[in-house]
């Protein structure tokens, strides 16, 4: 069905309902109007990483590790598998009443937000620091929840519109100051992108930008609709237009924050402030026609969506038996495997379970089912954790021990007990072992979004970089054993671990690797397959927060790799692998570039081959090398290959202090690599990127 048909039939719809029933269709519980023949429609659901909050899901690795598997590809394979499990559901659940929260076909997803602080805790949403990479991964998941069919399989929703990236604790009355070149440059970009891709829908963020709430910016909305041309619905965050009266105070009361938000274009009320519309109506603040051009755009997402009309869906049919499939299970071990990073290996890895003796696994996320699925999250019929996913693999070949270490942030597992209570029996287990695995990291519990976890002293966020101490002191005791010492990180964000950096034998990341991740972690640890995966934001040591502009402040300025000027512990793109796999000749255009690569190793791998561009002259653009393309490659032992990757070509222009996007000097050098083209990647990998000149043609 096109938008303008869907349109047609949304209008002749909303033309026969009274005004009362319109103000109650802009409520993301709007309910059923039976005369005209429509069902109640609940407008809330997830699937970021996996459908969540509504029962049983395929549960995929949590939005940053699936960024880390820069593969666009295989980022619209899971987003598909979500929009079929949503589908099935809805098809099923409908069937039997249930049109309730969690069970639409609206997804508010994906997080398009730039993780600019490595102190966010919802950063873990997101697809990193880069919106290169934020926009074209973006790009695959939308396609992939809206499909390609001749209605819409889910509607897709880019959020938080825009610059939201926290503190959490803020957010409700947090003014962000943005610049004109931030916002085109970092912060507006992957949501250009997803608008040029079709989005269905937007969801503005809780902030204020420059002075002006998210949910009724006219800077915002002239750019969305006007500039961009979006032709979807807008809906506010859950609650954020009643932030208008009680927490920005832009508005005195619930009626005129219905004026401001409905008058600005925010058409869909995930929250009750909308339940004042007929009060704002009565005291002639909006008109009927205010009302009513939102309710058609509504109505015109459901029309193509195909859950009104007689004409339906190809999707109807799809059943229930999709939900946690086999094949979306494999795709999700195929995500977790992609997602993984091996920051550090001494050659230790891969392990050789006939080999390696006894292997002592520790750590509080070592068994943790939390550390598994990250926050946003569905109900798996299966979990496996590390230490399940290590015993399942060695079976009886070798012994495993295993000890908690510590509790994930306090400072005994029982209450009675001793500080450190763990410890002694972890450094039991050390010395008993050959090769000690030590997974340590966070939950959604100490890291997420202001009332979802635990943490409340910082609201989701974090305060610092650095492990708990809980866990420090266990990483040290472990370390002094002497072993040879793999660390696995679970977490979500940036954790700096320069004592295991200098001491342990190996590190690999897992991040939040889903609800099966544990034999994904496991399978890369005896060899299965070569770690793949890349950093999607930089890992700073935490010192480095001394450095950087104050959490508040929204400046760009000193903050992700293309704006950091110290040595970061891990770079930006910057990971591992089984491989060795080299650069070994590039050329290049202003739309492509040959990169001639070889595997000099004794085992296929698959890499990710990275190309950066800076622009050498122009005094607006980015002080280091820029992202502007990637390609996931696959090279068998000894082969050797010439690639063609394409450039982004927003690549070659800058973005003045105004905001002007513009043609850039006509100077750059494009690099290639396994990595990011600076001396910490260098050092780390012992590689230099491949560099060419390119020149605008005289």
């Amino acid at each position: 069905m096109t938008r303008e048909r869907a349109r047609q039939l949304a209008e002749e719809l909303v033309g026969r309902m009274t005004v009362e029933e319109k103000a109650g269709q802009l409520r993301f519980d709007a309910p059923a109007i039976e005369r005209l023949g429509i069902p109640a429609y609940n407008w809330w659901n997830e699937g970021l990483h996996g459908l969540a909050r509504g029962g049983t899901a395929t549960s995929f690795p949590q939005a940053i590790g699936l960024a880390a598997m820069f593969d666009d590809e295989l980022m619209e394979e899971i987003a598909s598998a979500i929009s079929d499990e949503a589908r099935a559901k809805y098809n099923a659940l409908s069937r039997e009443g249930d049109r309730g929260i969690y069970h639409g076909l609206t997804l508010w997803s994906p997080n398009v937000n730039i993780f600019r602080d490595p102190r966010w805790g919802r950063g873990q949403e997101t697809y990193g620091e880069d919106p290169t990479l934020t926009a074209r991964l973006g790009r695959a998941f939308v396609r992939g929840l809206q499909g390609k069919g001749k209605t819409l399989k889910t509607a897709a929703c880019a959020k938080h519109f825009a610059a939201h990236s926290g503190p959490e604790a803020l957010r409700h009355g947090f003014d962000a100051r943005v610049s004109e070149k931030d916002l085109e440059e970092t912060y507006l970009a992957a949501f250009k992108a997803l608008t040029d891709e079709g989005v269905e829908s937007v969801m503005g963020a809780y902030n204020r930008l420059n002075g002006e709430p998210c949910c009724a910016s006219s800077y915002l909305m002239e750019k969305l609709r006007g500039e961009w041309g979006f032709q979807g619905h807008f809906v506010s965050d859950c609650w954020a237009i009643r932030d208008f009266h009680e927490n920005h105070g832009v508005t005195a009361e619930p009626a005129e924050s219905v004026q401001l938000a409905l008058k600005s274009g925010c058409d869909l009320n995930c929250g009750c402030t909308y339940q004042h519309i007929l009060r704002a109506l009565e005291r002639k603040m909006i008109s009927e026609e205010d009302v009513t051009r939102s309710a058609v755009r509504l109505f015109t997402t459901r029309f193509l969506l195909g859950v009104l009309g007689e004409e339906g869906s190809e999707y109807d049919s799809l059943p229930y038996e999709l939900v946690e499939c086999p094949a979306n299970l494999e795709l999700a071990r195929k995500a977790a495997l992609e997602s993984c990073v091996l920051l550090k290996n001494n050659g230790l890895l891969p392990l050789d379970p006939d080999s390696c003796g006894t292997i002592g696994v520790i750590g509080p996320n070592a068994d943790s089912r939390s550390a598994l699925i990250g926050n946003y999250h569905g109900t798996a019929s299966r979990y496996i954790t590390v230490l399940e996913g290590i015993q399942d693999y060695v079976k009886d070949r070798c012994r495993v021990l295993y000890s908690q270490g510590c509790a994930l942030f306090e400072d005994r597992v029982e209450p009675l007990a001793q500080p450190n209570d763990r410890l002694a029996e972890a450094i039991a287990v050390a010395k008993a072992s050959d090769t000690v695995i030590l997974v340590l990291g966070l939950d959604e519990t100490l890291e997420g979004e202001e009332g979802d976890t635990g943490n409340s002293y910082n609201s989701g966020d974090k305060a610092d970089l650095l492990l708990p101490e809980s866990q420090r002191t266990l990483l040290d005791g472990v370390l002094a054993v002497g072993k040879p010492t793999i660390v696995i990180l679970l977490a979500g964000s940036a954790i700096d671990l320069s004592a295991a950096q200098e001491k342990a034998d190996a590190i690999l990341l897992g991040w939040y690797p889903g609800a099966g991740g544990g034999k994904a972690v496991a399978e890369l640890l005896f060899g299965e397959v070569s770690p793949s995966g890349k950093l999607p934001v930089t890992f700073y040591r935490n010192e480095a927060l001394s450095e950087m502009p104050a959490f508040t402040d929204y400046s760009m300025t000193g903050r992700t790799y293309r704006y950091y000027r110290g040595e970061p512990l891990y770079p930006f793109g910057y990971g591992l692998s089984y491989g060795a796999c080299e650069v070994t000749g590039l050329s290049a255009d202003r739309t492509n570039a040959a990169v001639r690569i070889v595997n000099r190793g004794p085992r296929d791998t698959e890499e990710v081959l990275q190309l950066y561009l800076r622009d050498e002259q122009s005094p607006f653009a980015p002080p280091n090398p820029v992202l502007c393309g990637f390609q996931r490659v696959c090279l068998a032992a000894g082969a050797e290959k010439t690639v063609s990757v394409p450039i982004d070509e927003k690549a070659f222009t800058v973005v003045t202090d105004t905001g002007e996007r513009i043609p850039g000097s006509g100077v750059w050098t494009l690099y290639a690599g396994f990595g990011g083209p600076d001396a910490r990647t260098e050092a780390l990998t012992g590689r230099k990127a491949c560099a060419a000149q390119i020149r605008n043609p005289q």
